[in-house]
């Protein structure tokens, strides 16, 4: 099969690739973001923890989001009562992705220098929690799922919301770094569904191997951009056998819009939008890309007018 070059220059970047392994009949999904991560990430000045953190919860949203079909938007979010307040990452089914870290920077700065530089999970977030949400508006309604923050990485802590909450057993690994001065982020995901555990013996030799050959690899051949999906899966599941579907491309993209910040201030008493004023203006930032509105004296009585 063809390699396929897509975002920055990277083989296969901004993209989902489904897979099987043939004999076991695990379903996984491998992912790399490029463009789509370092757009996201750029947007503001993270300091290193929270950015690589955030880069890896892109990469995992991407993956898990593919593994279910939805119309409308999956959401990803962590929080707690740590430095790291809060970090939401969402992907509509159309592929838009965007994220937001929020934290305290005082208490941030000081786990940092108790930490080394490298502090975990538990750390950033404190006491928390880790919420799962498919949103498809209509009839369709809206699902969430939730569980404590628990684990040293995110991964563990993903793990350990498919066993509590969903009875899956799943393997990830997760990957994020600066490539020069880009952010780039990766996942490899593996997942065993319920009635691949019938065959308990069988199935249970079959997945160990299968997480053995996930371990095997490196998060430096998941952030290589020269390394094509198909050549990395061979590599890791060639004895198995492995069978890779249409890839999903993914691209950065927020949905905040001037017209739906009008709508929320017009669901807004007038006098509590006037004493938000700053230099005769409301100012309005978006969390995920950063992007300022501005409403002055004029822009309010069209509001207030229709």
């Amino acid at each position: 099969m063809p390699d396929g070059r897509t975002g920055s220059g990277g083989l296969q970047a901004d993209q989902v690739q489904p897979f099987m392994i043939e004999s076991s009949g695990i379903r996984g999904r491998l992912l790399r973001l490029e463009e789509v991560c370092d757009r996201i990430l750029s947007r503001h000045a993270y300091p290193a923890p929270v950015a690589r953190l955030l880069a890896e919860m892109l990469a995992l949203c991407g993956a898990l989001a593919s593994l279910i079909k939805y119309d409308g938007v999956f959401t990803l979010q962590a929080s707690g009562d740590g430095p790291l307040r809060i970090m939401v990452v969402d992907v509509t089914s159309e592929g838009d992705m965007r994220g937001y870290a929020g934290f305290d920077a005082a208490r941030l700065e000081s786990l940092m220098a108790e930490s080394g530089g490298q502090p975990t999970v538990p750390q950033l977030f404190g006491q928390g929690y880790l919420a799962f949400t498919v949103d498809q508006g209509g009839e369709s309604g809206r699902y969430q799922g939730i569980v404590a923050l628990t684990g040293a990485t995110l991964a563990d802590c993903l793990q350990h919301y498919f066993m509590q909450s969903e009875q899956l057993q799943s393997g990830i690994v997760l990957a994020a770094g600066r490539r020069g001065a880009h952010w780039v982020s990766a996942a490899l995901v593996l997942q065993r569904l319920p009635e691949e555990a019938v065959h308990a013996i069988e199935d249970e030799d079959d997945w160990r191997r299968a997480m053995v050959l996930q371990a095997s690899c490196s998060e430096d051949e998941l952030l290589d951009d020269s390394l094509a999906f198909h050549d990395l899966l061979y590599r890791l599941f060639h004895e198995e056998g492995v069978r890779v579907f249409e890839p999903r491309p993914l691209k950065e993209g927020c949905r905040c819009s001037r017209e739906k910040l009008e709508n929320v201030l017009r669901s807004m008493p007038r006098a509590e939008i006037e004493s938000l004023k700053k230099d005769g203006a409301v100012e309005v930032t978006c969390e995920f890309c950063n992007s300022l509105y501005r409403f002055d004296d004029a822009d309010l009585d069209h509001i207030y007018a229709v």
